[in-house]
């Protein structure tokens, strides 16, 4: 076992916690990007959270419930952060956050304009590294601001590469490597590389600041002072730590400037200055020479303030120390012992992957394998909301808008976290949504299965989950219903981990049953078991916003009513491997066998299908009992597809047991197993009796799969689009109520804010719907094996396994990130600094989804979250894959 590994060996139950962590978790990665513009600050009538706290404000206002930085860390309650700060000289305040566009002012809702990567990450944080390349000229805020302004919805969005501000090479490399000597012991490493063609000054700033917990939340305030060369920072629960750094190249020492966490009033309000040394003070004594720092070098911020000369093309290197008291002091900690830290550090994070990476991989795969990784590891964030303080305001404080009592989040009152938590991009949405995280758990399985098991079960905890069984969706609203994936994603993260923690198992099954039944209640109204729930996270795919339908008018949903089958077979599923380990759970088997049987009923009843057009569609149905489908080949009629599943492998008594089961429900639905329309499709292997339930049989499959897999419509070259492009020529409209609406194939950005406003699923490849398809025909091949064939690419004469199909997409879906044979990468299309300058073109970004017809990045641009689903697809290749939805077959 590697060292990294051994690490990890520390936590080995989902009770990870802020309080049962390993002693390695107690600095990590879980600053975030962005904490301006969130639900969380705002504290509006209106709920316009951009507004309330925008960038503007965030250099000189405090937050209230957590902090941002450049490429930062902080503890494991963020009592206090460590992250960068730089100045090229010219830009109207220092650099301490990124940068980017509220919803309203980008063309295309949010977006983050700079560029920085999270180029290394061990699960322990023992080595972390982080990349950032900040240009010498004046920072263009305004320009970007403004043009974007201008720009149209059916236009590109205006990036910071577009304004000219790097031509001539004229920016900053900067590197960050965090490696831990201890687990309390941190040495950083700050690497600037000078890309330009002249000699610059760059001014770079190591900030060490405390969260501020004592103006709305009530603690006791914590200080930093400057004492014998090192900043100390003391606080009352975390105990004492100290900053050191090193002399400059020349051999001169940084200066120590300290001001307060404190928001700036007179600035920002008019009203009295709470302290002459504000949160900016720092800021505003490098740009503009204030007296803004404390002169006694005391408060709750610090900086140590290099300034370092470098000749063009030429690099320098800084270093610092962070270290409790616990710590041994080394007064030449800044020598020979930090490069053999950094040194062994790097040796292990090699070793590490090395281990994890499959046999077989080309070293661009081992490339995207380990960036997707290091997203992952980045985006674990502290994450701090309590519901009813923030409705009701901060004890002592001013009480916010009555409006809020009725507003945003107002039902989840209970809701509670101060938890780490891993998020989807820690600038677009530095905060958890539900269903992403199921997605993210299973790449984050295979780097610390104990972190994910504790990301799933802590979304089902009294203080997440509601009272009434639902799950929250994401900050901005809870109340929104996503996709059911959360059993899926037990049963493959309890599978990565090697299938022995069956407390897990039980625990999040136990919860999971309360989240079944509320979808069983609230979303299928009329009991008729087809599903509702809007967007169901698939936001504007739809010719009619699915959340909000004219009055009377209801619609019966393809992808919500094939979630429900999806989430039934997932359960089973769990029920199934739990029965081996407890035979209590043989009761509860029936159960999901009978909501199986009971949708896939409904749908041959309601007419989801459509036998003329070989595909599942949703369908609206008016007040005068009107039905009208809307005939669009999107997802939503693929997702039947991913309603498939079978017993695990067991021993002949269960076996024999689940056929009895199986044979009762028949009979009791008039059933037999000659008739099984009203259950959908049921295989039986004769070898070994195991039988495979599915929504979509394998005729209806080879029919669906004509069209996905043909590159005129749904395949395109990185991966299964949203929507068909034959709907580019042939566009669908629907009249509702005397109102016409349509739908039509948009390979990238979106050109309406309508339903759902920038998100798009218009025709942009998204990973995770693409990686549960990948799975899905895996456990078809399962059963249907090698006879079972389809045309793949259709017109291509090629006859291909559905195992071969699904290596087929992953090829597509992995070389999104490659170099094709002309070098270029397709995430990268058209942006030719990305494709051959090679400080960047070696750094990955991993977007929210790409382009339906050239594979192009696009949305958020650190959405490691799910696209870090392509790690998942890599390291699928290793001995022994299989899923537990499906047996082992002889091929697995």
């Amino acid at each position: 076992m590697g060292a990294e590994r051994e690490r990890m060996a520390t936590v080995g139950h989902p009770e990870w916690g802020l309080r049962d962590a390993g002693p390695w978790y107690a600095w990590g990665p879980y600053l975030a990007e962005r904490a301006w513009g969130t639900v969380r600050e705002d504290y509006s009538a209106d709920g316009d959270a951009w507004s309330y706290f925008p960038h503007e404000h965030a250099r000189s206002r405090a937050y209230r419930w957590n902090e941002d930085g450049l490429g930062g860390i902080c503890t494991l309650h963020q009592e206090l952060c460590l992250a960068l700060a730089f100045w090229n000289g010219r830009d109207r305040m220092l650099k301490e956050r990124i940068f980017g566009l509220t919803n309203l002012q980008g063309n295309h809702g949010e977006d983050a304009k700079e560029y920085w990567w999270f180029v290394d990450a061990t699960p322990s944080h023992s080595l972390l590294r982080w990349r950032y390349h900040y240009p010498q000229g004046a920072f263009p805020y305004e320009n970007l601001v403004a043009e974007s302004a201008r720009r149209s919805r059916t236009d590109p969005e205006y990036e910071l590469l577009d304004t000219g501000i790097f031509d001539d090479d004229r920016y900053w490399v900067i590197e960050a490597t965090y490696a831990k000597a201890s687990p309390t012991d941190v040495l950083l490493r700050i690497a600037v590389e000078n890309a330009g063609p002249e000699a610059d000054i760059l001014h770079v700033l190591p900030t060490l600041w405390f969260r501020n917990t004592w103006s709305g939340g009530g603690g006791e305030r914590p200080g930093i002072r400057l004492e014998d060369g090192e900043f100390v920072a003391e606080h009352l629960v975390l105990g004492t730590y100290r900053l050191s750094a090193a002399a400059r190249p020349d051999g001169s020492a940084p200066t120590p400037l300290v001001c307060e966490n404190e928001t700036n009033e007179p600035l920002l309000f008019g009203a009295e200055p709470t302290t002459p040394y504000p949160k900016d003070g720092i800021n505003d004594h490098v740009v503009t020479g204030a007296a803004t720092v404390n002169p006694e070098r005391t408060g709750t911020k610090a900086a140590w303030w290099y300034a370092v000369d470098v000749p063009a093309g030429e690099a320098i290197e800084l270093r610092l120390r962070l270290r409790s008291d616990a710590d041994p002091a080394d007064g030449d900690w800044a020598g020979a012992s930090f490069a053999a830290t950094l040194a062994t550090r790097e040796r292990e994070a090699d070793e590490f992957f090395v281990d994890l990476t499959p046999e077989g991989v080309t070293a661009e795969e081992a490339k995207v394998l380990r960036q997707a990784c290091a997203g992952m590891i980045w985006s674990k964030q502290y994450y701090r909301y309590d519901v009813r303080e923030w409705l009701d305001g901060d004890p002592g404080g001013p009480a916010p808008p009555v409006e809020r009592l009725t507003g945003r989040n107002c039902s989840w009152r209970h809701f509670d976290s101060e938890d780490i938590l891993s998020m989807p991009d820690p600038w677009e949405y530095p905060w958890f949504a539900a269903w992403d995280l199921a997605f993210h758990t299973v790449v984050l399985a295979h780097l610390d299965p104990a972190f994910a098991k504790y990301q799933l079960v802590l979304l089902c905890r009294e203080w997440f989950m509601h009272p009434n069984g639902a799950l929250p969706a994401y900050e901005w609203s809870f109340d929104d219903v996503n996709p059911p994936v959360h059993a899926l994603a037990a049963l493959r993260v309890f599978e990565i981990d090697g299938g022995w923690d069956y407390s897990f198992l039980e625990r999040i099954f136990h919860k999971l049953l309360i989240n079944f039944t509320w979808w069983v209640n609230r979303v299928d109204p009329e009991g008729n078991n087809v599903f509702e729930g809007g967007f169901l996270g698939l936001d504007n795919i739809s010719a009619v916003d699915r959340s909000h339908l004219p009055p009377g008018w209801k619609l019966d949903q393809s992808d919500g009513t094939a979630w429900m089958a999806l989430y039934s077979v997932a359960m089973l599923g769990i029920a199934l491997v739990l029965v081996g380990h407890d035979e209590s759970y043989e009761d509860v088997t029936t159960k999901f066998l009978e909501h199986f049987a009971s949708i896939c009923g409904a749908v041959a009843k309601t007419g989801l299908w459509n036998d003329e057009d070989a595909y599942f569609y949703d369908q609206l149905r008016g007040p005068d009992g009107e039905v009208a489908p809307i005939r669009v080949h999107s997802l939503v009629g693929l997702i039947p597809l991913l309603a498939t599943a079978a017993a695990p492998p067991q021993t002949a008594e269960q076996q024999l047991h689940l056929r009895k089961r199986f044979a009762d429900l028949l009979e009791r639905r008039g059933l037999g197993e000659g008739d099984l329309s009203g259950l959908g499709f049921v295989v039986t292997r004769e070898e070994d009796d195991l039988r495979m339930l599915a929504m979509v049989g394998p005729d209806r499959l080879k029919r669906v799969l004509a069209r996905v897999l043909d590159e005129g419509r749904m395949l395109g070259p990185t991966g299964i689009r949203s929507i068909s492009r034959e709907h580019e020529e042939e566009r669908f409209s629907v009249k509702l109520d005397g109102h016409e609406f349509s739908v039509d194939y948009e390979p990238g950005e979106s050109t309406t804010s309508l339903y759902g406003g920038n998100s798009n699923w218009r025709g942009p490849v998204w990973f995770p719907i693409n990686w549960l398809i990948v799975n899905a025909l895996e456990r078809y091949y399962a059963f249907l094996g090698d006879g079972f064939t389809v045309e793949c690419p259709v017109g291509s004469g090629v006859e291909m396994t559905l195992r071969e199909v699904a290596n087929e997409l992953r090829r597509r879906l992995v070389g999104t990130f490659l170099p094709g044979p002309d070098g270029r990468r397709a995430v990268f299309d058209g942006c030719e600094r990305f494709q051959s300058d090679p400080r960047w073109s070696q750094n990955l970004l991993f977007y929210e989804y790409f382009d339906g017809d050239t594979g192009k990045g696009l949305g958020a641009s650190h959405q490691t979250g799910w696209t870090g689903l392509v790690a998942d697809l890599i390291l699928q290749r290793r001995p022994g894959r299989f899923s537990l939805l499906q047996p082992r077959s002889p091929s697995s």
